[in-house]
């Protein structure tokens, strides 16, 4: 009695604990799921680069959030597709989005995390100068939803070098 309690007191914690880092020896339906969430990322560069924010909002379930690089959290696809029009009729109008190879981590098996690094070039600041190429990490969650993968929450966040982290005040 006393061994069976401790391997459920194991398995029990084990539920609990993060899941790895890197998925080894994926199956074969997560290798197919990883290729159909590849091709959601690829859709979100094309869509962007063709400034077709009605095809770049069908990737998204209908109630995603996103919370683009200033900290705007856009609520349902409905929004998320006005507010990417609105911006694509001036500031991002001309850019062209070039997203790298997408990680993905299996969360479930129906949710899966994804991390993106990207570049934008040709966007403009607000007074319409020539904004300095970005460089971002696009956060994903995407959920398979009736058989397909749509994005249930995007986060946009601006890459910067990493500098050290200050240990103790500056001496003066």
């Amino acid at each position: 009695m006393k061994g069976q309690f401790w391997q459920l007191a194991i398995l029990a914690s084990a539920a609990f604990l993060p899941a790895p880092l890197v998925t080894f020896g994926l199956n074969a339906d997560q290798k197919q799921d990883e290729g159909d969430i590849r091709k959601v990322v690829v859709g979100l560069q094309e869509a962007w680069n063709r400034h077709d924010m009605k095809t770049w909002a069908s990737l998204f379930a209908k109630d995603a959030d996103f919370v683009n690089v200033a900290g705007w959290w856009w609520k349902g696809r409905d929004e998320i597709q006005s507010k990417h029009e609105q911006a694509h009729a001036f500031i991002f109008r001309e850019s062209t989005l070039t997203m790298d190879e997408p990680v993905v981590r299996f969360l479930a098996t129906d949710i899966v995390l994804v991390h993106v690094t990207c570049s934008l070039v040709d966007d403009k600041n607000p007074d319409g100068t020539p904004r300095q190429p970005r460089k971002a990490i696009l956060t994903l969650v995407l959920q398979r939803q009736e058989g397909t993968w749509l994005i249930a929450a995007a986060q946009n966040t601006d890459r910067r070098p990493e500098a050290p982290i200050p240990t103790a005040p500056p001496s003066k």
